[in-house]
């Protein structure tokens, strides 16, 4: 049983999950069970007090040796989740490489906190990268598009689909069958850790219709802000009714944007059964020393995204991307040495150009460990035409600072 099992255990008995999460959609607000409530379930459903968090801004973060905070108004201060250690490694290595523009953010799958949330901007005025969904969300978007098709069209990652070209872009003729041209066959596991689009794209036009992709970008938060202590720009989505391009947009291709702060809960939804927790930063507000609110500790549901065994299922295919596929060089050495030896990871990769602003975005989402998930993490770098890191090794490091600190045998921080 993974972790988080036993913070929902309660509501599954008393029924009310149902009303706690609601299913397919990211709009909908959650709802009390009508007619008395017991102890219990007025304890789930009663909204604490919310803190006064007037003046936070997190690019003022003071980072202490045993702890985060950032200033509020009124002389009042704020102590973060966030891990001293952690954010200063995290953000060591962005600075060290000097990348235009990067976003980090590391989740605790088991309550929503936040251990890491940085963000840097090499030039001009600093902002924040992470609340920002300016960015493409390319071939992260295969994971809606494999949840859709466990779900709607009862695929999993053993389906098989034979194909020819497509790796880098898709046109109509790679989309027909054709059993000359398709010299070469993978399940759909081996697509997403591999990330081709023809067979993302195939698969959509025979099993799904745009409807399908849009509800599940929905329910996995694309077209609303999330609810958080910043303001942040919600996930656009459009996907088009034309059937080459609907293929494209199953793929990646331009028709979505992502933040980093979404993206992380993609990966911890993903990793939690198909659960999306509220992410949460601030643990405690102190006024003149003293505590004015202090977080309860307790995860907060926003929804159920997809079933369990559809989470299952699209673990099982981005297990492929770090042990196969396209994050494989990231996560070892040039002799084939692991990283996180003893530590598997489920992720996803993602890049996509824009050539009129000569940028190419680079994502990393995923899990770890993969088969008893603790952390989520959610990276995006931003390049120019030079470039000295990508998502994936940001990722990397960001889980080597995590897994080194937590004592695992022979994984070492990075320097």
């Amino acid at each position: 049983m993974r972790p988080f099992a036993r913070w929902i255990g309660i509501g599954a008995a008393l029924g009310i999950v149902g009303a706690l999460v609601p299913f397919m959609s990211s709009r909908t607000p959650l709802q009390a069970p009508t007619g008395p409530l017991g102890k219990v379930e007025r304890a789930l459903f009663s909204k604490p007090q919310a803190p006064d968090l007037s003046g936070l801004d997190l690019l003022r973060m003071d980072i202490r040796p045993e702890r985060v905070v950032v200033p509020l108004s009124e002389g009042r201060v704020a102590e973060l989740s966030l891990d001293p250690q952690l954010q200063r490694s995290v953000q060591s290595v962005m600075r060290r490489y000097r990348v235009p523009e990067a976003g980090t953010v590391m989740m605790d799958v088991r309550t929503g906190k936040l251990l890491v949330y940085a963000s840097y901007v090499k030039d001009g005025e600093p902002f924040d990268v992470n609340a920002r969904a300016v960015a493409p969300a390319a071939s992260i978007f295969k994971v809606i598009t494999g949840a859709a098709l466990v779900e709607r069209a009862n695929l999993n990652a053993d389906t098989r689909q034979c194909y020819h070209g497509g790796r880098s872009r898709i046109s109509a003729d790679e989309l027909r069958e054709d059993t000359v041209k398709d010299k070469y066959c993978v399940t759909l596991g081996e697509a997403m850790g591999r990330s081709l689009n023809v067979v993302f794209g195939r698969l959509s036009q025979k099993h799904l219709v745009p409807e399908d992709i849009a509800r599940m970008g929905g329910a996995f938060g694309f077209g609303s802000s999330i609810p958080f202590v910043v303001p942040n720009q919600a996930p656009s989505i459009e996907i088009p009714q034309e059937p080459l391009e609907f293929a494209r947009a199953s793929a990646g291709f331009w028709h979505t944007t992502l933040s980093t702060l979404a993206a992380v809960g993609i990966a911890q939804t993903i990793a939690s059964d198909g659960v999306t927790l509220q992410p949460r930063i601030v643990s405690k507000v102190l006024d003149k020393g003293q505590i004015a609110w202090e977080d309860d500790g307790k995860p907060k549901v926003l929804r159920r995204a997809v079933q369990a065994p559809t989470a299952k299922e699209v673990a099982k295919m981005m297990s492929h991307t770090v042990s196969d596929g396209s994050a494989r060089v990231a996560f070892h050495d040039n002799k084939g040495r692991a990283y996180l030896p003893g530590v598997g990871v489920a992720g996803k990769t993602g890049t996509l150009a824009r050539s009129a602003s000569e940028q190419t975005f680079t994502w990393f989402v995923g899990f770890a460990p993969a088969d008893q998930p603790e952390v989520a993490v959610a990276t995006l770098v931003v390049n120019t035409p030079t470039w000295h890191i990508k998502a994936p090794d940001l990722a990397r490091d960001a889980l080597r600072a995590y897994f080194a600190k937590a004592g695992r045998a022979g994984i070492t921080a990075p320097n």
